[in-house]
């Protein structure tokens, strides 16, 4: 297998991380219990997780290519 579907895979958890840990933040999903529930931080924290998912993704498409 090669490195760079790796790190697709890992850039696809990261964005689809972000993404639950953004909308937990905004109150949308997830327990009302849990401490990232309706908290502006992991709202912000969500977006530098999927960016840098994101970054990974692309990455690993370079990598890919070679």
């Amino acid at each position: 297998m090669r490195v760079g579907r790796i790190v697709m895979s890992a850039g696809v958890a990261g964005v689809v991380s972000g993404i639950i840990f953004h909308l937990q933040g905004r109150a949308v999903m997830g327990p009302e219990a849990s401490f990232m529930y309706n908290n502006p931080d992991w709202q912000g924290y969500g977006v530098v997780i999927l960016a840098a998912g994101l970054v990974m993704i692309c990455a690993g498409y370079l990598a890919d290519r070679e």
